[in-house]
């Protein structure tokens, strides 16, 4: 669990950054709105990586360790993305910079599909809660890192500072994981036999064809269509308002991870404790109030006590409904092919909300929506969603009685 958190938190390291510092800073240059809403198309790599997982699942050498083959070399070409940001001119050569975010999320993105793999391989059923809160909570905690920590204190270490900093943690996992041993498994039906080509398709075909699989997938590409609608403005907004970068890193970037932090940690305890869908209905119900009090702000105007508020309440209940839907994802998983299998379902998850963020860009760009109008369609569209919980549960019951792997 340990070593999983780790690496996980070395990979939202460039994320945490990309999301919160990168957002804050390009507003208080004065870049508009469409340029900021767009640049979650730096993630690309966490969204097309289905199409090289194959590669991560099928090649590795078992002396270096299966996964550790391509654990090593993206976590070596992360520090180096990292150390080389340090000395990029900003503003002047902000497409450079944002150049090298999109070659951290490269690294981190195939590493994340060694790592899902290797998370795969070694989890049973049973611990599927707490081994996915490892999963989320070292990789909040790197995005807090990134996105919070060290921008609270760039004013002291600079943007420099920050970015070796980022460089400086990832070759101190490399090193965890270079000493760490990966243990093989050979049991009938797991990731220790290598498949052929054929093999890998053909099971990932039939796992697509189970009964449920497109109402699974809906869910997975939809739960949080209308939350990043919110979340992509909401940083701007509070700019707009004339709210401090310190004050937005602190509350957002730093205090609303802890509290995903901490939501990740009810959602692994809650995965054990009751049916893995009625964990995701009860935090996808709870998850709507704080977007609602963030159009509640927009309307009424923001307070730091209200900010303050409503940004902890919705980490919170977004970090227990994402441990929840991670652990029902790898629930549904064919261990054999784990990582192009969880690969792909996570691939879903991210291209399902990157619409997001230019559809809410286009809004108040182009149609002269207000920051609230946005805020209240995000809103409902994450009431909408749960209407997708009754057939699923329908579907889900129906899979797990014609399907052994569920």
């Amino acid at each position: 669990m340990g070593l999983l958190s780790a690496l996980y938190f070395v990979q939202g390291l460039p994320y945490g950054f990309q999301t919160t510092a990168l957002a804050v800073y390009l507003r208080t240059q004065g870049v508009s709105l469409m340029v900021i809403s767009s640049i979650g198309l730096l993630s690309l790599p966490w969204m097309g990586k289905a199409l090289w997982a194959p590669l991560v699942d099928r090649y590795g050498s078992e002396r270096i360790g299966r996964r550790k083959s391509w654990i090593l070399p993206m976590q070596a070409g992360m520090a180096a993305a990292c150390a080389a940001a340090a000395f990029v001119p900003v503003p002047g050569a902000l497409t450079v910079l944002l150049g090298l975010v999109f070659l951290m999320n490269l690294f981190a993105a195939t590493q994340d599909i060694a790592v899902d793999g290797f998370a795969v391989d070694l989890l049973e059923p049973h611990e599927l809660g707490w081994g996915n809160t490892a999963q989320v909570v070292g990789y909040k905690a790197g995005m807090l890192t990134g996105g919070g920590l060290l921008v609270w204190m760039s004013e002291l270490i600079g943007w420099r500072g920050l970015f070796l900093a980022m460089s400086l943690l990832s070759l101190l996992v490399l090193a965890v994981a270079a000493v760490a041993r990966e243990p093989r498994r050979s049991e009938e039906g797991t990731a220790g036999e290598r498949l052929s080509w054929h093999d890998v398709k053909e099971r990932l075909l039939a796992a697509l064809r189970l009964p449920g699989t497109g109402w699974m997938l809906l869910f997975i590409g939809t739960y949080k269509l209308g939350e990043t609608m919110v979340d992509v403005l909401f940083k701007p907004f509070l700019v707009d308002m004339h709210f401090t970068p310190a004050q937005i890193g602190q509350w957002v970037g730093t205090w609303g991870l802890v509290a995903s932090l901490l939501g990740s940690f009810a959602g692994g305890w809650l995965a054990t404790r009751m049916p893995l869908l009625g964990a995701l209905a009860l935090a996808s119900f709870l998850r709507v109030f704080p977007l609602g009090g963030e159009w509640w702000l927009a309307v009424h105007g923001p307070t730091p006590p209200g900010v303050i508020a409503v940004t902890v309440a919705e980490h919170f209940f977004g970090g227990v409904l994402t441990t929840a839907l991670f652990a029902f994802m790898m629930s549904r998983v064919d261990r054999r092919i784990g990582a192009t299998h969880y690969t792909l379902l996570a691939s879903v998850e991210v291209m399902g909300k990157a619409p997001g963020g230019p559809l809410a860009g286009l809004l108040a760009t182009r149609a002269g929506w207000s920051y609230s109008d946005v805020f209240l369609l995000g809103t409902v569209l994450s009431v909408a969603f749960l209407a997708l919980l009754l057939p699923l549960r329908q579907r889900t019951s129906h899979s797990q009685s014609v399907s052994p792997q569920v």
